[in-house]
């Protein structure tokens, strides 16, 4: 097996209602790369973000009473919190500094995966701008495998990736918050381990695990590559959702 993660160089800075699949397939052809079939395009959240206008002014929002009882224990504007709660399902943990919840498309991360680095609105204080999650990550991929796959022909996958925190480890990692053609879970029970034991319990979490090496080859700050080309997968691609990656809340021992 030998696994690529090639980056895409010269992504221009996105706007509202740009052409993501146009501007990706002209990337790659500038960088004298060409889809193949089995491959898998890997997007940073913020493009995605962008494209689909998932702006916010916070001078637009006006907090609510429950948006005013997080911002002061988590010391945080409460216009921010208000967008927080309004992207969210729940509330699971706060403290100064940070609110964590599951987000309205199922997954736990902190402040609803609202950002405010590298977020220039069209109008005002770009201070005041913030940059919500795609509305529905999954359906934004399985929308843009499909543009791809009609213009190029070629049966590739497509994943959405954001920085998380993990419950028990320091640091952030890229993980998947959206896929399409890409599987989620590989599972692995009934499988022969060298010594030939059967696997009773293993499941990767593939995407999850392609999704952490992307992340490094785009960067976290500003080296500006938010697209890579990943060829060589080592498991082949299927339909797929990100709720396969999501650990049903009685399972979820952090919760």
């Amino acid at each position: 097996m030998s696994l690529q993660i090639i980056p895409v160089k010269g992504i221009p800075e996105i706007k509202t209602g740009d052409s993501l699949s146009d501007i990706i397939l002209k990337a790659l052809d500038e960088n004298n790369l060409s889809l193949q079939d089995e491959d898998i395009l890997v997007l940073a959240q913020k493009i995605v973000s962008k494209a689909e206008g998932r702006f916010v002014n916070l001078t637009t929002i006006t907090p609510s009473a429950e948006a005013y009882h997080y911002a002061e224990i988590t010391q945080k504007d409460p216009r921010f919190i208000e967008l927080v709660l309004q992207e969210s399902r729940s509330v699971l943990r706060c403290r100064p500094g940070t609110i964590i919840v599951e987000h309205r498309n199922g997954f736990v991360c902190a402040n609803a995966g609202i950002d405010h680095s590298n977020v220039m609105g069209p109008w005002g204080n770009p201070e005041d701008w913030v940059l919500l999650l795609p509305e529905d990550s999954d359906a934004s991929c399985r929308a843009l495998r499909e543009q791809f796959i009609q213009k190029t022909q070629k049966n590739i996958g497509v994943m959405i990736i954001d920085s998380h925190g993990r419950a028990w480890r320091m640091g952030t990692v890229g993980v998947a918050i959206g896929i399409a053609g890409v599987p989620g879970l590989v599972d692995l029970r009934g499988k022969p381990d060298l010594y030939g034991y059967r696997l009773r319990i293993t499941m990767i979490g593939a995407a999850d695990e392609l999704a952490a090496a992307a992340s490094l080859v785009m960067g976290q700050a500003d080296e500006g590559t938010p697209v890579v080309l990943v060829r060589g997968f080592p498991y082949p691609l299927r339909e797929s959702s990100i709720q396969e990656l999501i650990r049903p809340k009685e399972l979820d021992l952090f919760r």
